[in-house]
């Protein structure tokens, strides 16, 4: 059982093909321990394995790498409900379902206390399942509209009944679920608690993120699904979830529907127009905006947007300064370059802990090169403002520490190969995308490229520009901001004896980094002897409105781990100071 679970993790982060690893079995006993003998050959439902040494082989099923997601709910304390009513049916009858409907549903009669009625009242409750177990029920009112919950559901409704293959349908509410179900739609669910309230220039408030569990938890069948059509009430608020439940889930598998003018939701829907009518808005279902072809009338809501409002800008970086060249913008990738020891990664992880504290962002990091306990202390230190480490200046306390690591584990998560060994695209592609859907990230840091296992049968530069389409189109389709960090060649000293702060065509390996980055960052120091001024170089922007090219300049405190707008009179402190570097920050730049 044991080389089975490790085996499903390997196809996990290797991904679909033909691999070669140490074999778990025996390779921890052989001389040469890290002889890779264990051949893989990974599809996507099963892992077909031989090690040519012990002459272990099998077939692993890869299903039971997600077993975890089914979440142990807190089952409600039980109460006594029966078949539907006269009185139950009727209200349904009064909102177009039949009887047969919400039996399939499992809907079910019972009285309890409405707080909006006052009293106990006869009520329909929709249960909630987990495993066909009932863990929680929304209760509603017959008599008066009033609504309540027995325990606390936290699962799609109906999603018991979702059939493999088939076109998923997502919508806001149970009736607008039986509505659909009553036209014939058994793929069906219902988010489990409406609409998120938290809308700010018409998307989710981050700090909201958190109330999409649920689609974790459906990752099964949402993944199996031939299509995910997105039909959530025709408001404000019910818009702005479905922007994020497509974003979370890919907007190109989404597909997103258009009520009729006088109504908005699909149980409205049903009322006015009939079962034809429920029908017709479903087939005219449309791709969700992220690629193909539209016409222009398609754009011309958010074209009155802009003409009304401006661009905007992107995220702020947390520096002033720098916001004047640079910012921060869902959906785009910012190619990050730098020499050795210039600051690349402290700059880019400075950024996002400033946006997790501003903005409630959440991120996923991939950093070969950063090993986690020390990369979480650097994040810990940025957070609190004070070094992990002991040393001259006053370290983090016990409970700031605490306080620090419930920031990280609330806003980071770690793409990490415990093995040391490269990786694919393919596998990094596919956490990132566990980490959108699972943990709701809205950016990702790949630090740096030269950890990424090179295809066979193609030219570095074609591989080069493959992997930056890929996570372009990553990146907009689930709308989550991308640094990439990549080293630049060598370079030669100018006559001065200075060493030029490198752009995108000195990267190695392609012109690619160049032409398809969105924004061409690098980190630079000028004088590394005699002062920890840092330079952040904007070589290309490629939309204006971002920000521009130019430079701005930083001071790095090297005990705090931190970067701050540079002040003029900083080298004069710097060497008029004792600091304590040597102890405070054991931290490599």
């Amino acid at each position: 059982m044991q080389i089975e679970d490790q085996l499903r993790g390997e196809a996990h982060r290797l991904g679909t093909g033909q691999h070669k690893i140490i074999c778990p079995a025996c390779g921890h006993s052989r001389k040469k321990k890290k002889d890779r003998t264990l051949s893989l050959k990974i599809e996507n439902d099963r892992v077909l394995y031989q090690c040519w040494h012990c002459d272990q082989q099998g077939i692993v099923p890869t299903e039971e790498k997600i077993n975890f997601r089914v979440r142990k709910m807190s089952v409600a304390k039980k109460i006594k409900t029966t078949s539907l009513s006269d009185a139950a049916l009727k209200s349904l009858s009064d909102r177009g379902i039949s009887k047969e409907t919400a039996e399939k549903a499992g809907v079910r009669s019972g009285t309890h206390f409405v707080q909006a009625v006052g009293s106990e009242t006869e009520c329909l409750f929709f249960p909630y399942t987990n495993k066909g177990q009932t863990y929680a029920s929304k209760i509603k009112s017959i008599e008066a509209k009033g609504f309540s919950c027995n325990g606390s559901p936290q699962t799609f409704f109906n999603i018991e009944n979702v059939i493999a293959d088939d076109v998923l349908i997502i919508v806001e509410g149970e009736m607008d679920a039986l509505a659909l179900m009553e036209t014939g739609y058994d793929s069906v669910v219902s988010v489990p608690n409406g609409a998120v309230m938290k809308v700010v220039d018409g998307q989710v408030d981050p700090s909201d993120d958190n109330k999409f569990k649920f689609l974790w938890d459906a990752k099964d069948q949402i993944e199996r699904a031939e299509k995910i059509i997105i039909a959530t009430d025709a408001d404000a608020p019910g818009e702005a979830m479905a922007e994020e439940m497509a974003r979370r889930i890919g907007k190109d598998r989404c597909w997103v529907v258009d009520y009729p003018e006088d109504c908005k939701d699909a149980n409205d829907v049903l009322l006015k127009h009939g079962t034809d009518g429920v029908d017709s808005f479903i087939a005219k279902a449309k791709p969700w905006p992220v690629s193909g072809l539209y016409d222009a009338s398609h754009f011309y809501e958010q074209l009155e947007e802009i003409y009304d409002k401006g661009m905007g800008r992107g995220e702020s970086t947390g520096y002033d300064n720098v916001d004047e060249i640079y910012s921060v913008v869902a959906g785009q990738l910012t190619i990050v370059t730098g020499h050795p020891s210039s600051g690349k990664s402290e700059f880019v992880d400075q950024i996002m802990v400033n946006m997790a504290q501003s903005k409630n962002w959440k991120f996923a990091i991939c950093s070969f090169e950063n090993e986690p306990r020390l990369h979480i202390a650097k994040l810990i230190s940025k957070f609190v403002r004070k070094p992990f480490f002991k040393g001259m200046t006053s370290r983090i306390t016990p409970d700031e520490l605490q306080m620090g690591k419930e920031f990280v584990q609330s806003n980071f998560s770690f793409l990490y190969q415990a093995d040391g060994s490269l990786c694919s695209i393919d596998s990094i592609i596919e956490r990132l995308k566990v980490a959108v859907l699972r943990h709701g990230v809205r950016g990702a840091v790949i630090d740096p490229y030269n950890y990424i296992q090179k295809g066979k049968d193609i030219s570095e530069t074609d591989w080069v520009s493959e992997v930056l389409t890929r996570l372009r189109v990553f990146a907009q389709a689930h709308g989550i901001h991308i640094w990439f960090v990549a080293h630049p060649t060598k370079m030669m000293r100018d006559k001065n004896g200075d060493i030029p702060p490198p752009k995108g065509y000195d990267i190695s390996g392609s012109a690619a980094w160049f032409a398809k980055a969105d924004v061409g960052l690098t980190v630079h120091r000028p004088d590394p002897v005699n002062t920890m001024t840092s330079q952040i170089h904007i070589w290309k922007r490629r939309f204006s409105w971002v920000g521009k090219q130019g430079v701005a300049e930083l001071d790095f405190d090297t005990v705090t781990s931190t970067y701050k707008e540079h002040r003029f009179d900083a080298f004069l402190e710097d060497i008029s100071e004792p600091r304590g570097y040597e102890n405070d920050h054991p931290f490599d730049l």
